[in-house]
């Protein structure tokens, strides 16, 4: 090697080395010391590979996902619903849009209240399906408001809203907290990998990998226990980061195993547009008696002039319907795709606890980095072939106290390990939230479900998908919110006919009884036949 003197000389120009006599020049000494801090710097990258690689990995899959979800959630939603309604949904699928659109800007990271977004649905659909069922009233912007105060107690959708409030919330927090600790975790291992040795880890690691060539013993390994002492020196500060670390990957998997779960996203997606159609048809079965209390709140609506009364065999009629197959339901079509994804990531974060404690032994153990642990004697213990006889110190920064091989100062912090500290712990504060269905910017003042549509707001969360134990989540603190957003379109009668019978007959269809009719797959050919017996 260039540099390197043909017969060894006297050491007392080395700066790193034990100055006894070398092979190596002053100018050779120093180019020895960086190549060692690249070679430090190239295991620590090596060793964290599978770290920053798994969450890179795993949250560009989960993302996909979670939005292909979204998309085909409103997709089908959209489809069968102008299957069966027609020209009449399609004059009011702003609604349905507008759900998903705040929807997808939650997930994203917006700062929304899926409360309120899930109000403000409700609510939308609320004046739609009363104007539908009040065709023969002039309703004004003033009486849909007082409609909606009236919200709670008339429960027109049943207990719907708080049971899609319950399936939503929980199931995108979770999603949206997963999905924003899976970029964390990759930016805090890249920003924690991203070292610069300072000169005491230098004049170490320079002592363990190339003394020995100066000395004429290129072959010669350093002894893993003073190996283990330098790199622990060289990364006290990540050793530091390991209690946070740990209660972040707990963490996180907790919340992945709630996905896998009673969170199931897919579920969620796939429950939004029967459940809503469950609603639809409580509020049509329910409607003599939600009327009359609006009107005994409200008043007595105008009249719409010149309506024209129709006998009454022409309101009894009973027309025919289909009921939906299997098949036309809302479905992700995904398969299994997110029971795989988390049964991945669970295998990739169990290997992820301790790994900053683990990591000078990690780089230690490589073959080419330090003698094997067995190997007491032919190695090299930092002054010459032989036993490396101190202890093998503790983990951290103050610790380093004790460590023979480098002199640090425990005194001093370092500014960016405390950085990294406080980003792991908002982290775990999220996602702690999220396992409970519970929004970090939304936990103190975060509406409560079911205002405005009528869910039992006082009810507490439990678990909607069969097999898993039952589930509460904290109450929030109710906050006042305008009665009508502003700027909020008026709803075009949705799917309103041409001419509805005056009275306010309950409507059976079919003979079904109304706890038959909240069966889920036939909710939306119920609606159908309403609409078209309305229609006739």
């Amino acid at each position: 090697m260039g540099g390197l003197a043909k017969d060894p000389v006297h050491g007392e120009h080395l700066r790193f080395c034990p100055r006894d006599y070398t092979c190596c020049s002053s100018h050779m000494e120093d180019t020895l010391a960086q190549h060692s801090q690249q070679h430090f710097l190239s295991a620590v990258r090596d060793s964290s590979h599978f770290l920053f690689s798994s969450f890179s990995h795993t949250h560009r899959r989960f993302d996909e996902l979670f939005r292909k979800l979204i998309d085909v959630s409103e997709e089908s939603m959209s489809e069968m619903f102008t299957h069966t309604y027609g020209r009449r949904y399609t004059q009011n699928a702003h609604i349905i849009t507008q759900l998903f659109t705040d929807l997808r800007r939650y997930y994203t990271g917006g700062r929304v209240s899926l409360a309120e977004v899930l109000d403000d649905f409700w609510a939308g659909l609320l004046e739609c399906v009363f104007s539908l069922l009040n065709p023969q009233y002039e309703l004004s912007d003033d009486y849909l408001e007082c409609v909606r105060k009236h919200s709670e107690q008339l429960l027109p959708f049943g207990d719907r809203p708080l049971k899609l409030h319950t399936q939503v919330s929980r199931a995108f927090t979770a999603a949206r907290a997963l999905v924003q600790a899976l970029a964390a975790g990759r930016e805090i291992v890249s920003k924690a990998t991203q070292l610069r040795a300072g000169p005491e880890c230098v004049r170490a690691l320079m002592r363990q990998w190339f003394c020995p060539l100066c000395r004429g013993l290129p072959s010669l390994k350093p002894c893993h226990s003073l190996c283990l002492n330098i790199m622990k020196g060289c990364l006290a500060n990540q050793a530091d980061l390991n209690s946070e670390w740990n209660s972040f990957i707990d963490a996180l998997t907790v919340v992945v195993e709630k996905l896998g779960g009673p969170f199931n996203f897919e579920l969620a997606a796939d429950a939004i547009a029967v459940t809503v159609s469950e609603g639809i048809m409580n509020m049509q079965e329910n409607s003599i008696s939600i009327s009359a209390k609006v009107f005994q709140g409200c008043g007595i609506p105008r009249p719409v002039p010149g309506r024209n009364k129709r006998s009454a065999a022409e309101r009894d009629a009973k027309p025919k319907f289909r009921s939906f197959r299997t098949e036309e339901k809302p479905s992700s079509g995904s398969g299994t795709d997110l029971d795989q994804l988390v049964q991945e990531l669970q295998a990739r974060l169990k290997p992820m606890r301790g790994f900053w404690l683990a990591l000078p032994h990690t780089i230690c153990s490589d073959e080419h980095t330090a003698a094997d642990v067995t190997n007491e004697e032919q190695c090299w213990n930092g002054q010459t072939r032989g036993r490396y006889l101190p202890a093998v110190t503790a983990d951290g920064l103050l610790n380093q106290l004790n460590n023979p091989e480098l002199e640090l100062d425990v005194s001093r912090p370092d500014t960016r390990t405390r950085q990294l500290m406080m980003e792991l712990r908002a982290a775990i504060h999220t996602l702690r939230l999220a396992q409970h269905g519970r929004d970090t910017h939304f936990t103190d003042g975060e509406l409560e479900p079911g205002s405005g549509s009528g869910g039992g707001a006082s009810e507490r969360f439990s678990d909607d998908w069969p097999g898993y134990t039952s589930f509460s989540s904290p109450r929030n603190t109710p906050v006042d919110k305008p009665l009508r957003p502003h700027g909020r379109p008026r709803p075009n009668d949705w799917l309103r006919p041409q001419d509805t019978p005056t009275n306010k007959k309950k409507i059976w269809l079919n003979g079904r009884s109304q706890s038959d009719a909240l069966r889920p797959s036939p909710a939306l050919p119920l609606m159908f036949c309403f609409t078209l017996c309305l229609c006739l």
